[in-house]
């Protein structure tokens, strides 16, 4: 029911409502993740850190492939400024940092503030989704999660 004058609320404005708290969710996602791999590359001296870790940043809206696709770039700016196998190791590892905490920590901690979606079906959704239905699983799971447990929250 809709708060005031006791009608139900449409099914496609829950939808809707959950589609977009959920785009917030992906948004601060990636906001969170570019502010990271800006902080990381400026520490390693990565040239061009604002531009890789702005790309970083809108790369994350990107599943699974945005951010092997942030890579690159600063990989390649590592690796044509000089002989440093040290800093690629670094941007490497700082690579794997931000996976992992993007992955375990805030992805999942985002998704549940915004959309209600409990911390441990924003983290397994996409894992079993992705074994159901390979790539588009991973994809899909995160938009189904918050339309279904929008459908799922009791109607005041």
């Amino acid at each position: 029911m809709e708060p005031g004058n006791g009608r139900p609320v449409s099914p496609i404005k829950t939808a809707g409502g959950a589609l977009l708290n959920w785009w917030r969710a992906a948004t601060l996602d990636a906001l969170i993740v570019g502010i990271l791999w800006l902080i990381g590359l400026e520490l390693i001296r990565v040239p061009y850190a604002p531009l890789w870790a702005l790309l970083g940043g809108i790369l994350q809206i990107v599943p699974t492939f945005g951010g092997m696709i942030a890579l690159i770039g600063p990989v390649l700016a590592v690796a044509f400024s000089g002989h440093d196998e040290w800093r690629l190791g670094l941007v490497l590892g700082l690579y794997g940092v931000i996976v992992i905490l993007e992955g375990l920590v805030i992805g999942p901690y985002v998704l549940h503030r915004t959309t209600k979606v409990p911390w441990w079906a924003a983290f397994l959704g996409p894992i079993v989704l992705g074994i159901i239905i390979p790539f588009w699983g991973v994809l899909l799971a995160p938009p189904l999660l918050a339309v279904i447990y929008a459908f799922r929250r009791p109607k005041t």
